[in-house]
């Protein structure tokens, strides 16, 4: 069983299963729901994977169906699931403990992200310090908004903003409002920090830190200049797409003042770049928004972060490898460097199993109802892409259905090569393993 476990992959696994179970059970204490709403194993198992795999697809209303205490529980899990189940771990055996194994350090380092295994304690509090920050600044700007611009008790205030603050960041999409953002789409000291606050966790982590401590552009890596510049074309493409089909006679900014409809496009945009929030019914959208939302779901953002998706850095690796192929080039070369075959391959295997994923759910949720399969492939892709946005029919799924979306919310969190790793029963192990197993120290 030791022997079992030692492999990272299922260490990570693991840890997201067992905070599952927790947080499932949590759901399930009649503490966690409003008076009058039913106690539902589906309805607590699929807010609980929804909520950890940091995504927002749910079927009850967040603001109605669960107390207080159950929102709490929400916001908790989004927060373990964003930051890192093994990152939260790792910061926990060194506070008890003053040190890390070589399980423990290998598992973190593969959730964190990091280069060695000696960074791992860094890295794994500078994210949380981080996170904190940023969801602490955006708290405060969203909760003096809703108190001076709306009218809103500061108690209340505080805790929406709290709420909402750690729901973007973590790109998760949970909102206490019964039509999530909706209310607020032409609102830009609303919509402005969440919008912010989504992209800076969506960009991930190795990204913030290298801006952070390397101030000029020369000294960026390759991985940091392609996740700025796609992000920052596929962000564009988004605002000016959605404003262009939302804007028109059947679009649903049609009855928007000019300037709230900017505002509307802008969020409209930025907001399927795994982030979940919604300012516009996407029931009553076009069917060209539906499809370039889609094809934003999917891409997702940056690495290591709190987005979804293959990430814009596989898209933009597999483009250049077309690229390269077109012209009859020998060599991959991005940024005046080389790209190694492996990394070719791991681009290829992340977006054909991605693809894969989706046809195949697409079609068992085809079988499964008779809802239109635009909307299914839309739920399916929202699901694997970890967004959240739907068009109205989680709840109107089958338990079968509503399950192929807790499956695909998992795997597109975990990644279907680490949860494949996980399960695979060759992998070798043993690269991970010394002697005595000497634990780790600094």
């Amino acid at each position: 069983m030791r022997v079992l476990w030692a492999h990272p992959a299922r260490a990570v696994t693991a840890a997201f299963l067992v905070v599952f179970v927790i947080g499932t059970a949590l759901l399930l204490l009649p503490a966690s729901r409003a008076e009058g709403s039913p106690a539902d194993l589906m309805v607590a198992s699929f807010t609980t994977v929804s909520a950890l795999c940091v995504t927002g697809l749910i079927t009850v209303d967040t603001a109605t169906y669960w107390s207080p205490f159950g929102q709490v529980v929400i916001m908790l899990l989004i927060q373990v699931g964003g930051i890192g189940v093994m990152t939260l771990a790792t910061l926990l055996a060194l506070a008890v403990r003053g040190r890390l194994g070589l399980r423990s350090s290998l598992a973190a380092q593969m959730d964190t992200h990091s280069s060695g295994l000696g960074q791992v304690r860094q890295v794994a509090g500078r994210i949380v310090v981080l996170a904190l920050a940023i969801e602490g600044v955006v708290a405060v700007l969203l909760t003096l908004r809703l108190a001076l611009g709306h009218g809103m008790g500061w108690p209340r205030a505080a805790w929406h903003g709290v709420f909402h603050a750690v729901s973007a960041f973590n790109n998760a999409g949970f909102a206490l409002y019964s039509d999530n953002l909706i209310g607020f789409v032409g609102d830009i000291w609303f919509i402005g920090p969440v919008c912010v606050a989504l992209v800076l966790g969506g960009l991930g982590f190795p990204v913030l830190r290298e801006l952070l401590l390397r101030k000029r552009l020369s000294r960026w890596s390759v991985h940091t200049r392609l996740t700025l510049g796609g992000s920052a074309v596929l962000l564009l493409l988004g605002v000016v797409l959605f404003g262009l089909f939302e804007t028109g006679s059947r679009g649903t900014l049609a009855a928007l003042p000019p300037h709230k409809q900017l505002v509307g496009a802008i969020g409209g945009g930025v907001f399927p770049r795994t982030a979940g929030f919604n300012a516009v019914d996407y029931a009553q959208v076009t069917e060209e928004t539906e499809a370039i939302t889609m094809v934003l779901m999917f891409i997702g953002g940056g690495s290591a972060g709190t987005a979804g998706g293959i990430k814009v850095t596989t898209f933009l690796l597999l483009a250049a490898v077309i690229w390269a192929e077109v012209r009859g080039e020998p060599d991959v070369v991005i940024g005046h460097r080389r790209i190694g075959g492996a990394v070719q391959r791991q681009a290829l295997t992340v977006a054909l199993l991605a693809v894969g994923l989706v046809i195949l759910s697409t079609i068992l949720l085809m079988m499964l109802t008779d809802l239109p399969s635009l909307d299914l492939g839309f739920e399916v892709v929202s699901a694997f892409a970890t967004v959240g946005l739907s068009t109205g029919i989680t709840a109107q799924l089958p338990p079968a259905g509503q399950l192929i979306l807790m499956v695909l919310m998992f795997l597109g969190r975990l990644g279907p090569i680490t949860v494949a790793s996980a399960i695979a029963v060759n992998t070798r192990h043993r690269h991970y393993r010394l002697p005595e197993e000497r634990p780790i120290v600094g």
